[in-house]
């Protein structure tokens, strides 16, 4: 009834679903990466402000 798998269709099966999910939540993690550095660079002028203070 079921067949087994050879060791090619799982390497493809793994890499398509690997290649799938990286495709699918890259927006999120461009989104991330966007709002870190908008913060880091908020921080540095704050920083930047106090020492002038």
């Amino acid at each position: 009834m079921f067949k087994r798998l050879t060791l090619p269709q799982l390497v493809f099966a793994t890499v398509l679903g690997i290649a799938g999910g990286v495709y699918i939540y890259h927006p999120i993690f461009e989104q991330l990466a966007k709002d870190q550095k908008e913060l880091k660079e908020k921080l540095q002028l704050v920083q930047e402000s106090e020492k002038k203070s």
